[in-house]
C-alpha cells in the first residue's frame, strides 16, 4: 500500500544495492563508505523496501558517529522507517533513538541541533516526542538564529499533534514573547506563523500593535501577514476595514511577490472602487516591470478576472494594459488584445486604434520571425474596433489595405474580410475603398483573397467610372487572351524550347506601370509564352496575379472572375447609355469566360476544371447571351441582401451574447435590506465606506446568494454499494477544473463496531489519487464522511473503482465490499466556446486526431438531431441559424468547445434525410490529442440514439 512521504530523491533503478553490502559498509570505519551506504539505504526505503535488518546495525555503528553528513543522513533514515506497528503503537526499538535525539538537541554544534529540530517537525508519534520537550524549549533561547528558527517550527509541529497542547501548555505565550525580542527575519516569520496557526488572536493583536512597522518587515513575514488577514476577514467580515489599510500600505513594498499577493488579497476581500483600482494598477505595474513570460501571463489572467467583475474601473487602465504588447511573446500579445477589446468605449477608442496602428506599422520591419501572425492579431483587433465603433473605420481601412498582398495569407484574408464588412456598414467610405482596392488589386497574390476582393468589386462598383475601372483592372490582371492556344499544342517540342528562354527573359523584366487614368497594369502577351511543358507555365506566373493563379489550376477563381464580370456588365447596361460600348464589353467578358473554359479543358492545365466551376461559368455565358429582368435582379440585388442579412444576424448574435453576460441574479423579495445611510459613519475611512456600499449593492442584486441547484446536486450522488450490504456507501462527486472531490458517506448497517475500515480507491485513465487512505472505526448504526481528492491531467474519460475493507471484533479476517465504478464524464471538462470560421478551418487542417462516428438515430428531423447533439456534447454551434434553417434534406454544421486544459474540440455534423425518413451521415470529431476525440466520440455514440 502506498504511503505519504516527506522526502523525495531521484532513484535510478539500474542496479539495486544489496542489503548485505550496505551492512558491511556501515560496520566499517571508512566515513565516505558509510555516507555512500546510508544514501543507498535511503533510496531502497524510498523505493518501498523495508530492510529491517539494517536498523540495529545503524544504531550500533552510525548513531555514535560525529560526522555531520552521517548524522543528517541518519535523521533522514529515521524519518523514512516505520515507527509504529499495524495497530498504531510505537515500536519498542524506537526508544533507542530518543536518547540520541536528546543528545543532538544539546549538542555544542548549532548545525546538529538545527537539523534535529527540523527532523522533529516531521515526527507524528507523541510517545517519541514527549521526552524531548524540555530540550526543545531550551533551544528557544539559543544564540544562533538557525537553531531558533527550526526550534520554533518544531514547537509548532508538536503543538499541532493530538494532545500536543498538553505537551506545550504555554507555547503560544512563549512564542509571542520570543517574537517581541527576535531580530532574525526567518525566526521572526516562523514565530508569527506559529501564532497564526495555533493562536490566531495573539497573532492579530501583535499585528495591530505593530501596524506602523509592517512595511519595514521582511518579505517572508509580510506574506504570512497577508495570509493571516485573509483568514481573519473570512471569519470576521466586520473587521475588514482596519486590515485593508494594512494591505494598502503593503502595496508600496519592494518585493514583487508581496505586491502581487496584496493585490490578490484586496480583490478577494473588497469590492470598493478604490481597492479594485489599486489592485489593477499594481497588476499593470508588475506587467511592465516583470521580464518572465509566465509571470506576465498570470498577471494578464488576473486582469482578465478583474475585467469580468469590474469593467468600469478597468476601462480607465486600457492603455496601461496595452503596453504589454511590447513583449515579443505571441501568447502575451493575444491575451492583452483580448482584454483590451472588451474595455473599448467611445472615450478611449481613438487612443486604442492609434496605438494598434502604430503596432501594425512596427510589424513591417520584419525583425521578428512571427511578425505575420502578430499583424494578423492586430488586424483582427482593429476589425473588431471598427465594427463596434464605425466612426474609426475611416482612419484605419486605408492603412490595412496596404497589407492585401501580405505574404501571410491569413493576415491578408482578415484584411479583405474587414474591408468587405466596413464597405457595407459605412456607406460614406464606399467610393474611397473601391478606388483604393482597384489601385492595389494587382498586389494580391493569394488565391483565397482574390475571390473576396472580386466579390467586393462586383457588388460595390456602382458608377460608370467605377464599373469601367473594375472591368479594366480584371482584364489587365488576366493578361492577353487566349490563355492557351490550340496551334501551340501541335507545334514540336523543339519550337517550344526555343520560345522558352525568350519568354522567361521577358517575364523577369516586367514591372507594373501606371496608365493614364491612374490605375496599375502589367504587360503580358500570350504569343510570347508556351504551355507545352510545366516549366513554361510556371515561367509566366508573374504576368498578372489572376493569370498566374488561373495557370496553377485555380478554376474556382475563374468562376468568381466570370461572376464578377457578369455583375459588372449587367450594371454597365444600367449606367452606360452607349449600346456599342456595352456590346463591346459583353464580347470581351464572353471571350474571357470561354478562354477560362478552354484552359480548363486543355492538357496544359495542371488538372481539368471541376464541374461546379464549369457549370458556373457556363451559366454566366448564358446569362450574358440571354438577359432578363428577373435574373438581373437576382444577380444585382439578392446577393447583396444575403450579405446584409448575414451581417445583421452576426450583430444580433453578439448583442444577445452581451445581454446574456450582463444578466445578474436578483435578490429574493423577502431578503433583508440593510440601509447604508442609516448606519453610523463615525471613525470609518473612505475605503471602508465604499466597501460597505458595494456589499450592500451585492446583497440587493443577489450576488451573495448561492445559486446551488439542489436538484442538480442530487444528480451527482452515486450509489456505491447495495442496500443489503453490511456497509452502505454513496458518493457526492464534485468536479472543479483539475480536481475531483469525492465525498463518500459510509453507513454501518450491522450491530457490530467496524474496525480499521478503509476506503481503498484505484483509478483508470489520466486520474491520480492524491491522498493515502486512512483507517477508521465505525460504531453500529452510525455514519461518517470520508473525503478523497483526485487530480485530473486530461479530458480522457476516467473510471474510479475500489472497495471498502473492514474488520470486526468477532472475526479477525478482513471483509471486503466491492464498490460500483464511478465514471468521470468528459462533459465536466469541456465548455462551449467561440472561434472564427477561419480559425476553425485552420485548426481542422492542423489537428491530426479524427474520430468518425456514423449517424444512427431514431430522430427524423435534421435540426432536431443537431440540437440534440449540441445539448449532449455541451458545445457551441458556430454555423449561423440562417444557414441551417429550411427543409432541404441536408444539414452541415460546425460545433466548437474548449476544455479546462486549453484543448480545442472541433465537430462537424453532416447529415442527409433518406427517402424513408431516416437520417444518415457522419459526425467527425477532430482534436490535437487523442483523449478528447475518443471520449467525445463515445459520448456521441451513446447519446445520439436517444430522443430529446
Amino acid at each position: 500500500m502506498e504511503k505519504s512521504s516527506t522526502l523525495l530523491v531521484y532513484y535510478d533503478k539500474g542496479t539495486p544495492a544489496v542489503a548485505r553490502e550496505i551492512k558491511e559498509a556501515l560496520e566499517g570505519n571508512d566515513v565516505e563508505a558509510k555516507v555512500d551506504a546510508m544514501k543507498k539505504a535511503l533510496k531502497l526505503l524510498l523505493n518501498g523496501e523495508t530492510i529491517p535488518q539494517l536498523f540495529i546495525t545503524i544504531i550500533r555503528y552510525v548513531l555514535p558517529s560525529e560526522d555531520h553528513t552521517i548524522q543528517k543522513l541518519l535523521l533522514l533514515y529515521l524519518e523514512l522507517i516505520e515507527k509504529t506497528d499495524s495497530r498504531g503503537k510505537v515500536l519498542p526499538e524506537m526508544i533507542l533513538i530518543c536518547q540520541n535525539l536528546r543528545n543532538n538537541l544539546q549538542h555544542p554544534n548549532e548545525y546538529i541541533r538545527g537539523v534535529t529540530l527540523r527532523f522533529l517537525c516531521r515526527l507524528k508519534e507523541t510517545e517519541i516526542v514527549e521526552p524531548l520537550t524540555p530540550s526543545v524549549l531550551q533551544n528557544l533561547e539559543h544564540r544562533h538564529p538557525f537553531v531558533r528558527r527550526n526550534d520554533i517550527l518544531a514547537i509548532m509541529s508538536i503543538y499541532k499533534l493530538p494532545n500536543g497542547d498538553q505537551l506545550f501548555v504555554d507555547a503560544p505565550e512563549m512564542i509571542e514573547k520570543a517574537l517581541s525580542t527576535e531580530q532574525d527575519p526567518s525566526a521572526k516569520r516562523n514565530a508569527f506563523l506559529m501564532l497564526f496557526t495555533c493562536a490566531e488572536e495573539r497573532a492579530v493583536n501583535y499585528l495591530l500593535s505593530n501596524v506602523d512597522k509592517v512595511s519595514d518587515w521582511n518579505e517572508s513575514l509580510q506574506m504570512v501577514v497577508l495570509e493571516l488577514i485573509r483568514s481573519v476577514c473570512k471569519t470576521k467580515p466586520t473587521e475588514k476595514g482596519k486590515h485593508i489599510k494594512i494591505i494598502i500600505s503593503l502595496l508600496s513594498a519592494t518585493s514583487s511577490a508581496v505586491i502581487y499577493e496584496c493585490a490578490g488579497t484586496l480583490v478577494s476581500l473588497s469590492s470598493a472602487p478604490t481597492a479594485i483600482r489599486a489592485a489593477a494598477n499594481t497588476y499593470c505595474q508588475l506587467l511592465l516591470s516583470q521580464s518572465d513570460n509566465n509571470v506576465k501571463l498570470i498577471l494578464l489572467d488576473r486582469l482578465s478576472e478583474l475585467k469580468s467583475l469590474h469593467r468600469d474601473i478597468m476601462v480607465e487602465l486600457i492603455i496601461d494594459v496595452l503596453r504589454a504588447l511590447s513583449s515579443p511573446n505571441l501568447d502575451i500579445r493575444k491575451k492583452t488584445l483580448d482584454i483590451a477589446l472588451d474595455l473599448i468605449t467611445h472615450h478611449n477608442i481613438n487612443e486604442v486604434v492609434q496605438m494598434l496602428k502604430k503596432e501594425v506599422v512596427k510589424t513591417q520591419s520584419g525583425e521578428l520571425e512571427k511578425n505575420g501572425e502578430y499583424r494578423q492579431m492586430l488586424i483582427q483587433a482593429i476589425h473588431a474596433c471598427a465594427v463596434k465603433f464605425p466612426e474609426v473605420a475611416s482612419t484605419v481601412v486605408h492603412l490595412l489595405m496596404d497589407f492585401l498582398g501580405d505574404s501571410n495569407v491569413a493576415s491578408a484574408l482578415d484584411v479583405i474580410s474587414f474591408v468587405r464588412e466596413i464597405i457595407e456598414t459605412n456607406p460614406k467610405l464606399r467610393v474611397s475603398i473601391i478606388t483604393r482596392l482597384l489601385d492595389t488589386f494587382y498586389l494580391i497574390r493569394a488565391g483565397k483573397v482574390c475571390p473576396c476582393a472580386l466579390w467586393i468589386i462586383g457588388e460595390y462598383c456602382l458608377s460608370l467610372s467605377e464599373v469601367e475601372s473594375g472591368i479594366s483592372t480584371i482584364t489587365q490582371c488576366l493578361g492577353e487572351l487566349p490563355f492557351y492556344s490550340v496551334s501551340e499544342e501541335s507545334e514540336p517540342t523543339e519550337a517550344s524550347n526555343k520560345i522558352q528562354p525568350t519568354s522567361s527573359a521577358m517575364v523577369s523584366s516586367r514591372k507594373p506601370v501606371i496608365l493614364a487614368d491612374g490605375t496599375y497594369a502589367t504587360q503580358s502577351a500570350a504569343s510570347e509564352t508556351t504551355f507545352s511543358s510545366p516549366t513554361v507555365v510556371q515561367g509566366s506566373l508573374a504576368s498578372g496575379n489572376l493569370r498566374a493563379l488561373l495557370l496553377t489550376g485555380d478554376f474556382f477563381l475563374g468562376a468568381v472572375v466570370a461572376c464578377t464580370l457578369t455583375k459588372l456588365v449587367l450594371r454597365l447596361e444600367e449606367v452606360q447609355s452607349s449600346k456599342t460600348e456595352v456590346n463591346k464589353t459583353v464580347s470581351q467578358a464572353l471571350l474571357i469566360m470561354v478562354s477560362v473554359l478552354q484552359l480548363g479543358q486543355s492538357p496544359a492545365s495542371p488538372h481539368p476544371i471541376d464541374n461546379d466551376s464549369y457549370e458556373r461559368i457556363v451559366l454566366c455565358i448564358k446569362l450574358l447571351c440571354h438577359k432578363n429582368d428577373e435574373m438581373k435582379k437576382v444577380w444585382l440585388e439578392s446577393c447583396r441582401q444575403s450579405f446584409v442579412k448575414m451581417i445583421s444576424e452576426k450583430q444580433l448574435r453578439e448583442m444577445a451574447e452581451l445581454k446574456a453576460m450582463a444578466q445578474t441574479t436578483n435578490a429574493q423579495p423577502d431578503d433583508l435590506i440593510d440601509f447604508f445611510h442609516l448606519k453610523s459613519r463615525k471613525g470609518m475611512s473612505q475605503l471602508e465606506l465604499e466597501d460597505q456600499v458595494q456589499d450592500d449593492l451585492k446583497r440587493a442584486t443577489g450576488e451573495f446568494t448561492k445559486d446551488e441547484n439542489d436538484a442538480n446536486k442530487l444528480n451527482r450522488i452515486l450509489q456505491l454499494t447495495g442496500f443489503s450490504d453490511p456497509v452502505y456507501a454513496e458518493a457526492y462527486v464534485t468536479v472543479h477544473h483539475y480536481d475531483i472531490a469525492l465525498q463518500v458517506t459510509v453507513i454501518n448497517r450491522t450491530k457490530e463496531t467496524l474496525q480499521n475500515l478503509c476506503l481503498e480507491l484505484a483509478t483508470m485513465g489520466d486520474l491520480k489519487l492524491v491522498e493515502r487512505p486512512q483507517n477508521y472505526s465505525l460504531a453500529p448504526g452510525t455514519n461518517m464522511q470520508i473525503k478523497a481528492n483526485i487530480k485530473v491531467s486530461s479530458t480522457e474519460t476516467g473510471v474510479i473503482f475500489g472497495n471498502i475493507v473492514y474488520e470486526t471484533s468477532n472475526v479477525m479476517e478482513r471483509n471486503v465490499v466491492v464498490l460500483n465504478d464511478i465514471h468521470i464524464d468528459i462533459m465536466d471538462y469541456i465548455s462551449p466556446a467561440v472561434c472564427t470560421e477561419v480559425a476553425f478551418r485552420t485548426m481542422w487542417a492542423e489537428f491530426e486526431w479524427e474520430n468518425k462516428v456514423a449517424v444512427n438515430t431514431t430522430i427524423q428531423n435534421e435540426r432536431e438531431f443537431l440540437d440534440h447533439i449540441i445539448k449532449s456534447t455541451n458545445m457551441k454551434c458556430l454555423t449561423p441559424p440562417s444557414a441551417i434553417e429550411g427543409e432541404c434534406g441536408f444539414l452541415s454544421a460546425n460545433l466548437y468547445a474548449k476544455s479546462v486544459f486549453g484543448e480545442d474540440a472541433l465537430v462537424n455534423v453532416s447529415i442527409e434525410k433518406q427517402t424513408d425518413g431516416a437520417l444518415s451521415g457522419y459526425i467527425r470529431i477532430r482534436s490535437k490529442t487523442q483523449g478528447i476525440a475518443l471520449s467525445l466520440g463515445d459520448k456521441i455514440t451513446l447519446k445520439q440514439k436517444g430522443s430529446i
